[in-house]
């Protein structure tokens, strides 16, 4: 089946010069393949379009009438296409952001006002939750995720390191003695964190490769850093979560990091993640380069922060 749009560029073609070789030149095609588009237009309308004579082609009634709607359908075509490249050379329109509650809270959301001013044509659409988003099924044009990522079609771009910290409060340290090695924090109150393996509520592992493992045991265990944070500092026990969860606190004083026998495990960092395609758009390719130019190898969060470990 010949392609209906293509027909109507030949037909309107064919109509503003009178010829169908004129046409074909003008197009690039051979006459026959312009001689079969048109005639495939005709038998599926069941009409003449064209009077045919040996100087020149002229309009039948039909022919004019479908000349006037294939002019107008051809316009909105190509309006379309140009709205759909502009999308992609154009930093605007809706973007759809998806980001972990704690890292979107503390450090996308506070970023998003000079986002604005940079591009105020776009309008982001901020997610934030701790579950994993299908971007594609759920319609998001950006993810950030935190830690290994899991085997996918998906384009990851790494904007900033994720170092991880072992704490807890000054007055939990003095009351309950201060580890020393990853093997003592079995005797303590470790509060886990359930979403993760590697910091999760039963076990917790350490070393570049997380090769060093040592089960914990605690009375809590969250879904939420946040949380995890609120209860170390009121002294209920020790964590081990993100440095951009507790900068704040460390700075403060009210958490205080450990030095143990094994450093923390080395995660791969915060990475941004979308769609596989040749042509994202433009609004995405400016989102992520924004949060990379913000974050980089030193992010904000761990400046002037001396993590020990």
């Amino acid at each position: 089946m010949l392609d209906r749009v293509t027909g109507m560029q030949i037909f309107v073609r064919v109509a503003a010069l009178g010829s169908l070789s004129a046409a074909a030149r003008s197009l690039g095609i051979s006459q026959t393949m312009a001689t079969k588009h048109v005639g495939a237009i005709e038998d599926r309308l069941g009409v003449k379009l064209l009077h045919r004579t040996t100087r020149r082609l002229t309009l039948t009634e039909a022919g004019r009438r479908y000349l006037e709607s294939a002019e107008r359908i051809l316009a909105e075509v190509e309006e379309a296409e140009a709205a759909a490249s502009a999308e992609r050379v154009e930093v605007r329109g809706m973007l759809r952001v998806n980001a972990p509650l704690s890292f979107g809270f503390r450090e996308v959301a506070p970023l998003m006002a000079e986002f604005s001013r940079l591009h105020p044509a776009v309008t982001v659409d901020l997610g934030l939750n701790d579950r994993f988003v299908d971007l594609i099924e759920e319609g998001w044009d950006v993810a950030v995720r935190i830690g290994r990522l899991r085997d996918s079609t998906m384009i990851a771009r790494r904007i900033a390191p994720c170092r991880l910290v072992v704490c807890g409060s000054p007055a939990y340290f003095k009351e309950k003695g201060t580890p020393k090695t990853v093997a003592d924090l079995m005797e303590h109150n470790c509060l886990g964190y359930t979403l993760s393996r590697t910091l999760g509520p039963d076990e917790w592992a350490f070393d570049v490769e997380g090769k060093v493992k040592i089960s914990i045991k605690g009375n809590l265990r969250v879904n939420n850093g946040d949380a995890l944070v609120a209860a170390a500092v009121a002294g209920q026990g020790v964590i081990y979560e993100p440095s951009f969860v507790v900068s704040d606190e460390l700075r403060a004083g009210r958490l205080v990091s450990l030095t143990l026998d094994h450093p923390p495990l080395e995660l791969p960092g915060v990475f941004a993640v979308y769609p596989a395609n040749r042509h994202p758009p433009a609004k995405v390719r400016a989102f992520v380069d924004f949060l990379a130019q913000r974050f980089g190898p030193n992010p904000p969060w761990d400046r002037g922060l001396k993590l020990l470990g």
